[in-house]
């Protein structure tokens, strides 16, 4: 697991074909949309465990979530 958030702004111009200048207000908006993304991820995390009668959150709580939220994400 990561120990902090990656810089969007280099996997953002990394990802794009050709070169894109992304601007603050565009580096806040990921910013914020990521924020949103992790904290939805650990309050779904937070519920499977507790289906699981687990106190804690363990990285396969994490993985199961993740591809179930980035499923709903694409639409």
């Amino acid at each position: 697991m990561l120990k902090k958030a990656p810089n969007l702004k280099k996997i953002v111009k990394s990802k794009t074909k050709s070169n894109i200048n992304v601007r603050l207000t565009s580096e806040a908006m990921l910013e914020i949309i990521t924020m949103l993304f992790l904290k939805n991820l650990a309050k779904e995390a937070t519920a499977k465990s507790f289906e699981e009668k687990s106190a804690t959150i363990k990285p396969r709580h994490v993985r199961a979530v993740t591809k179930k939220m980035l499923k709903k994400a694409r639409g």
